[in-house]
C-alpha cells in the first residue's frame, strides 16, 4: 500500500481492485449502486504526486464491477494538510469544507447510490467530509470502500 500511495506505483491500483472486488462480490456490497468516485486529491498534492490512487482504484474496481466511475464529480479545492500527519480531532477540522461536488455534476449525483473509494481508511474523515458533501448534492445514498483500515 505504501508503495501505491507514495513509491510512484499506480500500477498496484489492479490488484488491490481485484481483491476488493471479490470482497464486494461475496457481500453482495455492490448490488444497488450507480456511480463510483475516489476522495479527490487536491491540485496540488495530485502535482506533487503525479497521479490520485483513489482515481487509479475507482477506475479498476467500476471496470472489475461494471460500474461507471468517473473522477471530477466531486472536487477538493482546498489544500488541507496531509491527514496523516494529524490526529483524529484535527482530521475533521481539517477536512471543513474541503470538498464539494461539480455543479456540473449535481443532476448526475442527485438520486443516485454512490460509492466512494479510497486506498486507507484511518478515522474516517475524508469519507464523513465527502459523504456529506454527496447527500448534499442530492445522492440517495453513499458507501464506502476501502482496500485497508488502520487500527
Amino acid at each position: 500500500m505504501q508503495d501505491f500511495k507514495f513509491a510512484s506505483q499506480p500500477e498496484l491500483a489492479g490488484l488491490f481492485a481485484d481483491a476488493l472486488a471479490r470482497a464486494l462480490q461475496l457481500s453482495d456490497a455492490a448490488r444497488d449502486i450507480q456511480l463510483l468516485l475516489p476522495v479527490p486529491l487536491s491540485n496540488q498534492r495530485l502535482r506533487q504526486r503525479g497521479y490520485d490512487q483513489a482515481w487509479e482504484l475507482a477506475r479498476a474496481l467500476g471496470k472489475v464491477l461494471g460500474l461507471r466511475s468517473e473522477a471530477r464529480a466531486l472536487c477538493r479545492p482546498i489544500d488541507t494538510a496531509p491527514q496523516s500527519t494529524l490526529d483524529r480531532r484535527s482530521r475533521a477540522l481539517n477536512l471543513r469544507g474541503a470538498f464539494h461536488v461539480d455543479p456540473a455534476w449535481r443532476p448526475n449525483v442527485a438520486g443516485k447510490h454512490i460509492a466512494l473509494v479510497d486506498d486507507v481508511m484511518t478515522t474516517g474523515a475524508s469519507f464523513r467530509a465527502t459523504t456529506h458533501a454527496l447527500l448534499d448534492a442530492g445522492a440517495l445514498s453513499v458507501d464506502v470502500w476501502c482496500v485497508a483500515r488502520t487500527p
